[in-house]
């Protein structure tokens, strides 16, 4: 049987220390260490493999002789996104999408997905069924014969999917609800969101598959998880509104590969 040991871990930024701490001497602040428990066989291993995209033999080279071709941008058929993603979807990219619950995050990466007609799409759902994913597609009244679907919260059991299905692009939703079998915690927690976002940023950049990820938001408007979450990914979008009118905003708070100065206004209607 795996013997645990207790980690605690700060809130805000993801430190990790052995002892429960009144201050986080990386961020600064005050009373955010919780205690955490993590498998000692062959989990810090694991968890180590995940922080790290690079595979094989890293030399030094010389800076003119590094090959830096563009990619080209994946279209998203929809003119707002596009904008605010800073021209379309980066190869390879990880892009976390946050907003409150029933917000509509889920119905605009589905109806983003089943535009993109020409492209194998994988949606991972781990919080509704299948059932209601399919329910929630019939009533945007869109055709997509590429566009997989499976349920499924288990992040190893996830890639395995993954490999079998060889898609263009992947969403997952949310990221909140992934966990993997190294760590003990429950998901949602601060070590199994950092753990899982760094294992699938470590998938985009070798597969060059890119990543849409759906995340919560908390009280304060800051996406739910430790800190680091929003410093692992490519970008970061938040989608905003009120649920009692129809208008909605996309805005970019992060943004590797595009300007964060842009904004998207959507019209919530009975078709999405």
């Amino acid at each position: 049987m795996a013997k645990l040991k207790s980690v605690y871990f700060c809130s805000n930024c993801g430190n990790e220390s052995p002892k429960w701490m009144g201050k986080c001497p990386a961020c600064g602040e005050w009373s955010t260490y919780v205690e955490e428990l993590i498998r000692k066989d062959g989990a810090a291993a694991k968890q180590e493999d995940t922080r790290s995209f690079l595979t094989g033999k890293n030399e030094p080279q010389l800076l003119k002789e590094i090959r830096a071709d563009e990619e080209p941008r994946i279209d998203m058929q929809d003119n707002e996104l596009n904008r605010v993603l800073g021209g379309g979807l980066v190869p390879a990219s990880l892009v976390l999408i946050g907003g409150e619950p029933g917000i509509g995050k889920s119905t605009l990466v589905l109806q983003t997905i089943l535009k993109l007609q020409s492209i194998k799409s994988l949606y991972i759902s781990g919080e509704e069924s299948a059932r209601q994913l399919k329910l929630r597609a019939e009533r945007l009244n869109i055709d997509n014969d590429n566009c997989l679907i499976v349920c499924e919260t288990n992040l190893d059991k996830i890639f395995g999917h993954i490999k079998n299905t060889d898609p263009q692009l992947v969403i997952i939703d949310s990221i909140q609800t992934m966990y993997l079998d190294s760590m003990e915690s429950s998901p949602g927690s601060i070590s199994q969101v950092r753990e899982c976002a760094s294992a699938i940023l470590k998938f985009a950049k070798q597969s060059g598959v890119p990543v849409l990820m759906v995340g919560h938001i908390t009280k304060d408007g800051s996406i739910a998880g430790p800190k680091v979450l929003e410093h692992i990914v490519d970008t970061v979008l938040q989608f905003e509104g009120d649920q009692h009118y129809m208008y909605r905003i996309l805005r970019s708070i992060k943004n590797r590969f595009g300007s964060t100065a842009e904004l998207g206004i959507y019209e919530m209607n009975q078709s999405g």
